[in-house]
């Protein structure tokens, strides 16, 4: 089986779009997107561009559905989908629950509630090395010292969790982090405190533009963020992608679900290989490939040679 996995915010880096494969379906991607947003696709990822929430979460999507596109028309069409955070719209889109256009305007929405939600002074740091109960006994720690809270964000791994907060209590948590043991601690390129209770409110606001929005079943299997689970609905696929701004990204429990399933072929959407890497550190036995690190007709032969190895 084969999933397709989509990076969240974090994993952008100047020019991944001009890096994108040359594919009519990418081209035919980054043309739609232009349409959509009104202005060209291709600028969403220069240097300035990337300072903007908005710009990098788009530019993410676009990325991702790009690349589920060009597989799709080789033949590549996932058995699953998953993405972290952002990485869910195009996951939804991969798996045919939501429609590009659609979950490209969702996620302007959605990175313009963020942005204007926290402008500035806040952030993401991420920790490795400690558990998600070590890492939260930090957190509970400082509150019953009278210090600014942090938030477990993301569960990447057993022992790589992404806490959010603001900017002053993040770089405090770091330090903190690494007396207790832990191997780093560094910040995020993410400008938001983003998968915590500080965005319950943009978490409503959200809920309610998606209401407008059309969703279907899935063809294929949906793992959705919250919960790390299979979600089969459109209702539930919506509420997973309206809220997960709000919540905990239990990515680890997601990729645990796709080898349980039987995923034995991942592929990573550009940019980066975060996800790859988690995959073959925790389950070497799953075929994981960063889309951005190959050629495209390599990635595409390299999959279609494991996949009928089955």
């Amino acid at each position: 089986m084969l999933a397709l996995l989509f990076p969240g915010q974090g994993a952008q880096t100047e020019g991944f779009l001009h890096s994108l494969p040359t594919h009519s379906a990418v081209r035919a991607t980054l043309d739609e997107a232009s349409q959509v947003l009104g202005t060209d696709a291709l600028a969403l990822d220069t240097a300035d561009a990337l300072r903007s929430t908005i710009a990098v979460q788009c530019g993410l999507t676009i990325a991702g559905v790009a690349i589920a596109r060009a597989l799709a028309e080789e033949g590549l069409a996932p058995d699953m989908s998953a993405g972290l955070s952002v990485g869910a719209y195009p996951a939804a889109v991969s798996c045919g629950a939501l429609a590009f256009d659609d979950a490209l305007k969702m996620v302007r929405r959605r990175a313009e509630l963020m942005e204007g939600a926290y402008p500035s002074g806040y952030g993401l740091a991420a920790v490795s090395g400690l558990t998600e109960h070590e890492v939260a006994t930090l957190a509970a720690r400082r509150i019953e010292e009278g210090e600014p809270p942090v938030y477990i964000g993301n569960v990447n791994a057993p022992r790589q969790i992404v806490v959010a907060g603001a900017d002053a209590a993040l770089d405090s948590f770091i330090g903190r982090a690494l007396a207790a043991g832990a191997r780093k601690a560094t910040r995020l390129a993410v400008s938001v405190p983003s998968h915590c209770e500080l965005l319950a409110h943009a978490s409503d606001e959200l809920t309610v533009y998606a209401r407008s929005i059309p969703f279907r079943a899935p063809r294929g299997v949906y793992i959705g963020n919250r919960g790390g689970r299979p979600l089969y609905t459109a209702d539930a696929i919506r509420d997973d992608l309206a809220t997960n701004m709000r919540y905990t990204v239990r990515w680890f429990d997601a990729l645990t679900v796709m080898q349980e399933m039987g995923v034995r072929v991942a592929i990573e959407a550009p940019p980066g290989q975060v996800l790859t890497d988690i995959a073959r550190e925790h389950y070497p036995e799953m075929v994981a490939l960063a889309a951005s690190t190959l050629a495209f007709e390599r990635l595409t032969a390299t999959v279609q040679r494991r996949l009928h190895s089955e």
